[in-house]
């Protein structure tokens, strides 16, 4: 299931994509438009920040802002930095790969298969999607 820190994320990132100009918003703006705990918005916008993902600026005028282009924020990315492995296990998973302690072959292992076509089809789709693509459309 796809955690609410990542749900969460995604809206404030297609509210930000969504403004014509990248002046800086404010949490509480983005926390009262999208419906979100200010405090919890807050962790989230600072681990995109810390991840070069969003900007951000201090004082009056301040806020947080977008640096790349919608276009240029592959959903993978996201996903990965907000919600960690994009695999439901980690013996399929690329970048956290971890053999499962119950498993003596992995070639053989029939969850292993299933779990390889779903993570492919996952990756497919975050791959495919951008931040425009959720928002500016």
């Amino acid at each position: 299931m796809l955690s609410k820190k990542t749900k969460y994320g995604i809206k404030a990132l297609t509210y930000l994509a969504r403004l014509e100009n990248r002046v800086p918003v404010q949490i509480a703006t983005i926390s009262k438009s999208e419906n979100i705990s200010l405090k919890f918005l807050e962790s989230i916008l600072l681990t995109l920040r810390k991840n070069d993902i969003l900007g951000s600026k201090k004082g009056k005028g301040g806020g947080y802002y977008l640096l790349k282009e919608p276009s240029e924020i592959q959903m993978t990315t996201v996903m990965r930095i907000l919600e960690g492995p994009i695999a439901m296990v980690p013996c399929v998973s690329l970048n956290f790969y971890k053999k499962c302690e119950d498993c003596p072959d992995e070639n053989t292992c029939a969850v292993n298969k299933l779990m390889i076509q779903v993570r492919d089809s996952s990756l497919q789709i975050f791959r495919n999607t951008s931040l425009a693509d959720l928002c500016c459309s």
